[in-house]
């Protein structure tokens, strides 16, 4: 019942944030906006009670990336709400991390046989990302860089998840996860290296499809061997 409703509230929202987005309704857009990752938030504490150190790290998370949404909405009167906003997300991202981390010592044994080829492949593509983006970084180098190591390996974490959890958690966060390395990715190419086409719409759609999913399958998510406080 509590997923029906809160999927159904967040879809209310995902699909009045993509029409602001269109249209450039900025009031509409700045109202919506905080309430992607608020509706989140509540839905997260009315399905854990945010009983297990994995919900609460995951609860962490999603407070930044509000934190984050919120400095964004901000950057173009000043750049340092873009920096601000980048550094709330990269805490957002070791938050997720350390809950990832926790699957894994549940049942540190357990290998994926996928997870050389999926880690060089997204290493690739974040290497090959920074370098096209570099000419174009200026003082953020150092900074985007971060960024870009922290985001990928939040999204190798959640390959590694893989018969540590039930399928459906691993499968929902893992997709979440990419989700929101392509959204980033968009982001960054956009504002540092060429303008894209609807980039707002592809940004904030994909964004928001992120953090759903990773809440989903926080939500859903059982231990296949527990060895960790759940």
């Amino acid at each position: 019942m509590k997923t029906k409703l809160f999927s159904s509230i967040f879809a209310l929202i995902f699909i009045v944030q993509l029409y602001a987005e269109s249209a450039s309704m900025l009031p509409l857009k700045n109202t919506t906006k905080p309430l992607i990752v608020i509706s989140l938030l509540i839905w997260l504490i009315s399905a854990t009670k945010l009983k297990g150190r994995f919900h609460k790290r995951i609860f962490t998370g999603l407070i930044f990336a509000l934190i984050g949404d919120v400095l964004l909405m901000f950057q173009t009167q000043h750049s340092s709400y873009f920096t601000f906003g980048l550094v709330a997300f990269l805490v957002c991202h070791m938050a997720y991390i350390r809950a990832f981390i926790l699957d894994h010592k549940s049942n540190p044994t357990q290998k994926n046989p996928y997870f050389l080829w999926a880690t060089g492949a997204l290493i690739l593509f974040c290497v090959g990302l920074f370098f096209y983006l570099q000419p174009s970084l200026g003082g953020l180098q150092f900074a985007v860089l971060c960024y870009a190591i922290i985001i990928t390996f939040m999204a190798i974490m959640a390959v590694n998840r893989y018969k540590k959890v039930n399928m459906f958690s691993f499968q929902t966060i893992l997709v979440g996860a990419l989700f929101f390395l392509f959204s980033d990715s968009v982001l960054a190419v956009n504002k540092f290296a060429q303008p894209i086409p609807q980039s707002g719409v592809l940004i904030i759609a994909t964004y928001m499809l992120a953090q759903f999913l990773i809440v989903y399958g926080t939500v859903g998510r059982q231990l296949i061997v527990t060895r960790t406080e759940i």
